[in-house]
């Protein structure tokens, strides 16, 4: 039976001798806001499952020495967003990190695998999905909320141990840790994307004047939503932003008068959107553009299909070695971005380098 833990005092006791590795999960609701909200905490310490309850006065503190003691492997399963969910509440992130669902993917297992279907094909035990939409924030949980968390760490240690035996006859140890260490590296970067624009398909059909506008709506909208701590969609969606972008707006005036016929469009904010759209931003000239030129599409093609014919070789699944973005980003500046450093360079750089060596058509 997992235990059930409410007080800093006993976390602690549970800490004092700690395994080379523990299993770690999290649950947390981030529906209503920017920032995620920690509501409970699953470490599995051998055969022994807590299920701690952060919303304690000192709870946070008191996880936070287990997060951050380099000495312990934390075993968890798609990590990135209970990362940013961990740093919010405790101020430190997990490290060292053994992350399943890319250990999986490395081992050729398969790409971006649910924790479901990974415990299923390793240990053949099929898992209950029944409580992945709770209020995990209400107190206090159901019996079937407390068994569907423990369930979320008590199969991570069989995972660890098959899939660190799979990776180390492969040899491939050493780029799982380099992609966990990558990862924390992520989650302890606040700054949020330098250039959001690029991630909105939309933003190749706008010209440059239009996409630098969308890039200061969209900067000005991530402030926006840290600062109130609410879901960056709720400040402006992306659909209106892009739509405000595409034409240049002449005055605050009309401003105001085209967002009183948009049904859905944040009039109380007319004046901060005015300030956003016609004040260029410092680096703005630096921002690369989101093209649709066919001359583009057909070289990122050529990148794609030499990256995929080679991850077939490796027994990667598609997407591991780089990704669509990463690719372009590649070809606008011609330099590895920080993503491909490290082993997928060392893999991909023979095989695209005569095709990034190649002129323009």
């Amino acid at each position: 039976m997992p235990l059930w833990i409410d007080t800093p005092d006993a976390l602690r006791a549970h800490l004092q001798q700690l395994p080379a590795w523990v299993g770690l999960d999290t649950e947390f609701i981030r529906e209503k806001t920017f920032w995620p909200q920690l509501a409970l905490v699953q470490i599995a310490i051998g055969d022994t499952i807590l299920l701690v309850d952060p919303l304690v006065p000192g709870m946070p503190q008191a996880l936070a020495p287990l997060l951050s003691d380099s000495g312990v492997v934390k075993v968890m399963h798609s990590a990135s967003e209970d990362l940013i969910a961990l740093r919010c509440a405790c101020g430190v992130l997990p490290s060292p990190l053994f992350d399943t669902q890319i250990a999986a993917a490395l081992a050729g297992i398969g790409g971006g695998m649910g924790y479901q279907k990974l415990v299923a094909q390793i240990t053949g035990v099929t898992l209950a999905k029944g409580e992945t939409r709770s209020d995990w924030l209400k107190r206090p949980l159901s019996p079937a909320q407390l068994e569907y968390a423990a369930d979320d760490v008590v199969h991570l240690g069989a995972l660890y141990a098959a899939l660190t035996e799979k990776l180390q006859a492969l040899g491939r140890l050493d780029w799982l840790q380099a992609d966990g260490a990558r990862l924390i590296a992520q989650g302890e970067d606040d700054g949020g994307e330098r250039w959001p624009h690029l991630a909105l398909r939309s933003a190749q059909f706008l010209d440059a004047p239009a996409q630098h506008r969308l890039l200061r709506l969209l900067r000005w909208r991530e402030a926006q939503a840290r600062a109130s701590d609410r879901p960056k969609s709720w400040i402006l969606d992306n659909e209106l932003a892009v739509t405000l972008a595409r034409t240049p707006v002449a005055s605050r005036e009309s401003l105001i008068d085209w967002l009183e016929r948009q049904p859905k469009s944040p009039r109380k904010l007319a004046d901060a959107l005015w300030q956003a759209l016609s004040t260029p931003l410092p680096d703005e000239a630096d921002a690369p553009l989101a093209k649709n030129g066919d001359q583009d599409k057909q070289r990122l093609k050529k990148l794609q299909d030499a990256v995929a014919a080679h991850s077939a070789a490796l027994g990667l699944p598609d997407g591991i070695l780089a990704s669509r973005r990463w690719l372009e980003a590649l070809m606008e500046h011609g330099q590895w971005p920080a993503a491909l450093e490290g082993w997928r360079r060392a893999q991909l750089e023979p095989v695209l380098a005569p095709l990034l060596a190649s002129p323009r058509a």
